[in-house]
Order: C-alpha cells, then sequence, then structure tokens
C-alpha cells in the first residue's frame, strides 16, 4: 500500500472531506488514475465533490511531493501515490496499464562514462514497455 493517508495526517495536511476522498480514492498498491478518473471514484464516495475540487486537490499533492504526475505516451496524465517509495513503470502499449515495478539493477552504473557527456548525472527514469495480459 501506498499509505497516502499516514504521510499526510503526519504533514498536518488539512484533512476537509473532500480532500479526504481524493486521497482514499488514490491510496493503494499500484493505483495510477488520471484526474477525471480519480473524479469519477470520488463522486462515487462524495457525490457533491466537483472536478475543480479534484484537480486542485491533485495539484496540492503533486506539489507537496506526495503524489507524482506520470505521463506516458501522449496519454492523460495519471496520478501515482507511490512518490516516495522508489520504483520504474510498466506500461501496457494497448490498454495504458502502468504497474510499478522494482528491478534490481542500477540505471545510473549502466550508463557508460563516455555516453554522459560531461554530464554530472543524478538520476534515471526508465519505463518498461509491452502488453498486459489482457492485451496480449
Amino acid at each position: 500500500m501506498s499509505d497516502l493517508l499516514g504521510r499526510l495526517r503526519g504533514r498536518g495536511w488539512r484533512m476537509t472531506s473532500q480532500r479526504r476522498v481524493v486521497a482514499e480514492v488514490l491510496d493503494g498498491e499500484h493505483v495510477h488514475l488520471t484526474a477525471d478518473e480519480v473524479h469519477a471514484r470520488a463522486v462515487r464516495l462524495l457525490p457533491e465533490i466537483s472536478r475543480a475540487t479534484v484537480y486542485n486537490a491533485l495539484g496540492e499533492l503533486v506539489s507537496l511531493g506526495e503524489v507524482a504526475e506520470v505521463s506516458t505516451d501522449g496519454r492523460a496524465k495519471r496520478y501515482d501515490p507511490n512518490a516516495r517509495q522508489p520504483h520504474e513503470h510498466l506500461v501496457c502499449s494497448g490498454c495504458g496499464l502502468i504497474r510499478d515495478v522494482h528491478p534490481t539493477g542500477d540505471p545510473l552504473a549502466d550508463l557508460p562514462q563516455q555516453e554522459r557527456f560531461g554530464f554530472t548525472v543524478s538520476g534515471a527514469e526508465v519505463t518498461y514497455r509491452g502488453l498486459c495480459p489482457a492485451c496480449a
């Protein structure tokens, strides 16, 4: 689980009913929802929540560093509550499903010195692509 709610409580984030619902929708393992998906699920829990409120809460969570925006292949941004846990993404080229993965190698060590062009490399983002079982 992402423990998003616990992290937000620990930071003293003002937990209105609307914010709580957005955080509850996002909290969980392998959750990578679009803003519209977050809104649709939030409405089931709190029918009066507006789309603007969802977008505002997502923006705040991203600004706090508690949720990461994930963009792949020009698709809608998705929101990842596992922003504080190091991981990479496995993306289905068919339906766009995103799963968190934890490779064992070090992508920084895999970049040869001659390919660094004098850069002081501080990080790497790796995205694995393929077809999920439903699309294969």
